[in-house]
């Protein structure tokens, strides 16, 4: 097996040397999206709520990219700039993952993000 490195015309242009993901066999790690729109690379508002949705969208177009399926996304990782946005920010994930099937998660806040974000998800997910 070999590493097979991604990208994605679907999503923003990453802000720094990485790719939209890395697959080995049929684990697809994603790396971190934040709430940027990818046809303008800007953040999609200022509230939890709307970064939150872009971000996510962001992580299903990367998943997609990499051969797998939001319903095979088995890790998240949530960085988050305020634990005061942690309620908010769980109303928006709800809607994207089907009833009490969630992946595992992580969710911790850190002292800043790319383009002065509000979150920022990374994901791992299997290839079916």
């Amino acid at each position: 097996m070999t590493r097979e490195i991604f990208y994605s015309e679907k999503l923003p242009v990453p802000v720094g040397p990485f790719p939209a993901g890395a697959a080995y066999g049929k684990l697809v790690y994603l790396s971190g999206c934040v709430g940027q729109i990818p046809e303008t690379g800007e953040l999609a508002g200022d509230s939890i709520q709307d970064q939150a949705r872009q971000a996510l969208k962001n992580i299903f177009s990367a998943v997609k990219a990499g051969g797998a399926t939001p319903e095979t996304i088995i890790k998240v990782n949530c960085y988050l700039l305020s634990m005061n946005d942690f309620a908010p920010f769980n109303e928006i994930y709800k809607e994207f993952f089907n009833g009490n099937e969630f992946p595992a998660r992580t969710c911790i806040a850190v002292a800043e993000l790319p383009l002065k974000a509000r979150v920022e998800i990374e994901a791992v997910a299997f290839r079916p």
